[in-house]
């Protein structure tokens, strides 16, 4: 009997392109089923009752929330192709770096798009010391797992995104070249991998996402 897999999700989140990466990864075959986040479908709000939000994977019938858990999920179930180290402290590194970068980057990242003035300085100005420790942990390596693209690396997609939003909307310089080579490498690597490209949202779309959205939040009184 074949595997139903499906994935709730939206195509400008990184939390879904998250998994659409480790699916592909794996050479998992899914269905996507893209969500309109203003008017749920009863069978996202069926599958995730209590947060009521995207990605939701499906597999036969059972649904699991949460990117980083459906990340181990994935890992778990399919395991060819690792994306977590097998070492239990190295896995465990992992999943703290994960964690640091929704509990600590991902807030910030959300609260500049929609600040100004002295506010969105303060907070750039937070967002730039935690890319310091997160460059501090990349440096000496081509991945935050090592050699090839892993847990972390798909965690911190939400670089990308931040990338994109510094460009649409004409931010302070927070992730420049200059202050941060090491994850600029790590960026072009990742952006790069063939399997990663094909889950990033079209640029020109993205782009446009982030004008729209946010455009007029971020311009200065």
């Amino acid at each position: 009997m074949a595997e139903e897999v499906k994935l709730f999700g939206t195509w400008a989140s990184p939390f879904s392109r998250r998994i659409e990466v480790a699916l592909k990864l794996k050479g998992v075959q899914f269905e996507y089923i893209e969500e309109n986040l203003s008017n749920k479908s009863p069978a996202l709000l069926e599958y995730n009752p209590v947060h009521k939000k995207i990605p939701v994977l499906v597999h036969n019938g059972k649904p699991v929330a949460e990117s980083l858990v459906i990340l181990e999920y994935i890992d778990e179930t399919w395991k060819h192709n690792p994306i977590l180290p097998t070492d239990p402290y190295e896995k465990a590194i992992a999943r703290f770096w994960a964690k640091y970068i929704d509990d600590k980057l991902w807030p910030a990242a959300t609260k500049v798009l929609v600040s100004k003035g002295e506010e969105q300085k303060g907070v750039t100005e937070e967002i730039q010391e935690q890319l310091k420790t997160l460059e501090s942990e990349l440096k000496g390596k081509k991945f935050f797992g090592g050699e090839s693209l892993g847990f972390v690396d798909i965690a911190a997609n939400i670089i990308v995104f931040l990338l994109v939003a510094q460009e649409a909307l004409g931010l302070m310089e927070i992730l420049t070249e200059e202050q941060f080579p090491v994850l600029h490498e790590w960026y072009q690597r990742l952006v790069d991998d063939a399997v990663f490209k094909e889950c990033v949202p079209p640029r020109e779309r993205h782009l446009g996402f982030f004008k729209v959205r946010f455009g007029s939040s971020t311009a200065s009184k």
